[in-house]
């Protein structure tokens, strides 16, 4: 390799966001199947000192934490740039097939992080919070949604479809869920909580 053509691969290393990059290698060991890799294992694979890792997220559970909301956002990115739709049991239908593909796009490092994030050690993170905004998205103005429940239904659907799909990813987590059965599953949940808010 000319020293011109190392110099500019890494300029182009060191240009790129330290968290990214520690992200990006954090999927790059859990796509190998090395859940359980160190945080030496993680400066290495990244290219970062020992402690960069922990600067950036504090601790594995950090880095996992992450990992969880950069699928919520890229499923968030997907909703905005599908066509859209004007009633909420459309729209919520279609998140949750967006939401079902982005994880098993990646089965293996998801399966992962959703093990991670579902342990008692795991620290606290946002992904409620989180997956609630996503489905506050979804919802929209509520079109669709009895006249008399609407409020209600905004105030309290989000949550409840943010748990509604955990429960449904905990179980294809654990292999109780076939990736053939997650996405009718969590349709099914959902449908079952959408219908209380419906005109008969």
């Amino acid at each position: 390799m000319s020293s011109d053509k190392a110099e500019i691969e890494f300029t182009n290393r060191r240009g790129e966001p330290v968290r990214q990059r520690v992200l990006d290698a954090a999927e790059r060991l859990l796509r190998g199947g090395k859940a359980e890799f160190s945080m030496r294992d993680l400066a290495s694979e990244a290219g970062v000192s020992f402690a960069t890792p922990f600067n950036q997220f504090g601790s594995k559970g950090g880095i996992m934490n992450a990992l969880s909301a950069r699928r919520i956002n890229a499923m968030a990115a997907r909703f905005e740039e599908a066509p859209p739709l004007h009633d909420a049991a459309g729209r919520i239908a279609l998140a949750i097939d967006i939401a079902v593909t982005v994880m098993l796009e990646e089965s293996v490092v998801n399966r992962a992080v959703m093990g991670w994030v579902g342990t008692a050690s795991a620290p606290a993170g946002n992904v409620i919070s989180q997956s609630s905004a996503l489905w506050a998205r979804a919802l929209g103005d509520g079109s669709g949604l009895a006249t008399l429940r609407g409020k209600e239904a905004l105030r309290t659907l989000p949550m409840q479809l943010a748990l509604a799909f955990r429960g449904a990813l905990s179980f294809w987590t654990a292999g109780e869920l076939t990736d053939q059965e997650l996405g009718p599953a969590a349709q099914e949940i959902a449908g079952s909580l959408l219908r209380g808010f419906f005109f008969d």
